[in-house]
C-alpha cells in the first residue's frame, strides 16, 4: 500500500490527496514556471492517474499555452494565490503538484531538468540531472 501524497496551499483552503505514486519528478526552466514560481525554474511531481486524486477545497484555474503549443491549465488557491496543480488538456489523465506545495516536500527527487533552454546562469539547479533543452522525449 502507497504512502499518500498530500499537500495543498498555503492558508491550507484547498487540499489534495493522491494514492498512487508519480511517474516524473522534474525542474522545469520554461518562462511560464520562471513566472508561476517568481524565481528560475519550478519543481513538479507527475502522477499517471487523475481519478486517484482526491481535492478538497476552493480553486481557481488560468489556462496558459505551453511552450509545446498545447493548453496546461494550472489550479492556485484564491484566498492565498498559492500555485498548488497544473493539468494537461493534450493528457488528461496527468495531473502534476508543485513540490513545494506537499506536506512532506523531502519527498520530491527530481530527476531531469526540462526546458533548460531557457535556464539562467544564476538557477544553479543540479549539475548532475539530465538536462533537456525542451521537453525529454516520450
Amino acid at each position: 500500500m502507497i504512502d499518500a501524497y498530500t499537500g495543498g496551499c498555503a492558508c491550507g483552503a484547498a487540499r489534495y490527496e493522491i494514492s498512487c505514486e508519480p511517474i516524473f519528478m522534474n525542474d522545469c526552466q520554461c518562462r511560464d514556471c520562471q513566472h508561476t514560481s517568481g524565481t528560475g525554474h519550478g519543481s513538479y511531481l507527475t502522477f499517471p492517474l487523475r481519478a486517484q486524486v482526491k481535492l478538497a477545497g476552493e480553486v481557481t484555474h488560468w489556462d496558459v499555452v505551453a511552450d509545446s503549443g498545447n493548453v496546461k491549465t494550472r489550479g492556485f488557491c484564491p484566498a492565498c494565490g498559492s500555485p498548488v496543480y497544473l493539468t494537461f488538456a493534450a493528457m488528461p489523465d496527468l495531473f502534476t503538484v508543485h513540490a513545494a506545495s506537499l506536506d512532506d516536500p523531502s519527498r520530491y527527487a527530481p530527476q531531469v531538468v526540462t526546458y533548460a533552454a531557457r535556464g539562467h546562469a544564476w538557477d544553479h539547479v543540479d549539475p548532475a540531472l539530465p538536462k533537456f533543452e525542451t521537453m525529454p522525449p516520450v
